[in-house]
């Protein structure tokens, strides 16, 4: 198949590629700067020049295409601050490319987080892949492309957990709190820190969008999740350990000063099942879970 991929020089991007080649497929990755297009080409694959917010070109980049993989976000807008900015963004090139496949039968597999049932109120339990909102942000992008599946498409989501994580990450949040960890002087968790965050490896998220591309049912959303769900202060005492810092408790209040943006995340208690993901698709994740990850040391060096 010829795969069109947006953000395909990003971090689970520059997995995609090498699954979808490695297979056999042709990629065409979307490339919005130099450097990205040098990555996309780096990896073997065809670059278009564009962003998300050329509409006209995602919605042709699909049509010439046998099957679409979108993966990009703005998460600069997310970090400046501007998370509605980004959501609305992220809408309008998902509802592009889905009117430019309506009818076709093609493929489309698009991204969503497991975040999201939290911030819909799931929490207590594990969260699934038949877990349903019915709206807020990102999740009526989701919502929209599993309707898709009632107008000829072969749509899927995939849902991300928190924590994507690899050597292949360098700007997720596993990253910037080890950053936030160095500039403070230590780690820290909220309150006992019991709440959890979903994991799942870079590579086995690549390996999953590639199947799901290949033979995902019509609405399907699937889960990328490796480790159910890791405990938050686990996850800050490893960061410690390796850093060499002490780790501590915060009050709920004092979680914005530390965290910035992500205090909406640190207390968020999200873990997240890929049972049916697994049965669907036959996908079982292989690499280290984020604690081994983490042990590794990648995350650590200078």
């Amino acid at each position: 198949m010829r795969v069109f991929v947006t953000g395909a020089s990003g971090h689970v991007g520059s997995a995609v590629i090498p699954e979808l080649l490695q297979a056999g497929h042709e990629v065409v990755g979307l490339a919005r700067s130099d450097q990205a297009a040098a990555k996309i080409e780096a990896a073997g694959a065809t670059v278009r020049r564009g962003s998300l917010d050329d509409l006209e070109l995602l919605a042709g980049s699909a049509r010439e295409s046998d099957a679409v993989i979108h993966l990009a976000f703005r998460h600069d807008w997310m970090v400046t601050g501007d998370f509605d900015g980004a959501v609305k963004s992220d809408l309008d090139a998902t509802i592009a490319i889905g009117e430019a496949l309506a009818g076709s039968g093609k493929p489309l597999v698009t991204t969503s987080g497991t975040g999201m049932l939290a911030m819909g109120g799931i929490t207590g339990r594990l969260g699934t892949e038949q877990d349903v909102i019915e709206g807020g942000p990102r999740v009526d992008a989701e919502n929209y492309v599993i309707g898709l599946a009632g107008q000829g498409v072969r749509s899927a989501v995939v849902r991300l957990p928190p924590t994507v994580h690899s050597d292949l990450d360098h700007h997720g949040f596993v990253p910037t709190l080890i950053n936030i960890a160095r500039e403070k002087g230590y780690g820290a968790y909220i309150g006992e820190g019991d709440n959890r965050w979903s994991a799942g490896n870079t590579r086995d998220a690549g390996h999953l969008y590639r199947l799901a591309v290949e033979s995902a049912p019509a609405g399907s959303r699937l889960h990328a999740v490796g480790d159910e769900g890791v405990p938050f202060r686990e996850i800050e005492e490893t960061f410690g350990r390796m850093l060499g810092l002490p780790v501590r408790s915060i009050a709920p209040e004092g979680a914005e000063e530390y965290y910035g943006f992500l205090a909406r995340f640190a207390a968020m208690d999200s873990p997240a099942s890929s049972a049916l993901t697994r049965s669907l698709l036959g996908w079982e994740p292989s690499r280290p879970g984020l604690i081994a990850d983490l042990e590794l040391g990648h995350y650590f060096k200078p």
